[in-house]
């Protein structure tokens, strides 16, 4: 009995520091994300300046 508390005593250990740092993980403050920039990406040619898609057209 004794010798089968010892086998499992470093599992044990290592779930414990897994778990402990999978909490963490899960729970803790969120990073930046690294695919943020300052500009945000113009989809449409001329979509700031208002000479894109449908600009032209009548509104009646």
């Amino acid at each position: 009995m004794v010798t089968v508390a010892v086998l499992l005593l470093p599992g044990l250990g290592l779930l414990l520091f897994a778990m402990t740092s999978l909490e963490d993980r899960l729970f803790g403050e969120p990073a930046p994300p690294r695919h943020a920039r300052r500009r945000h990406l113009r989809l449409l040619p001329g979509g700031g300046r208002g000479v894109g898609h449908g600009a032209g057209r009548d509104a009646a």
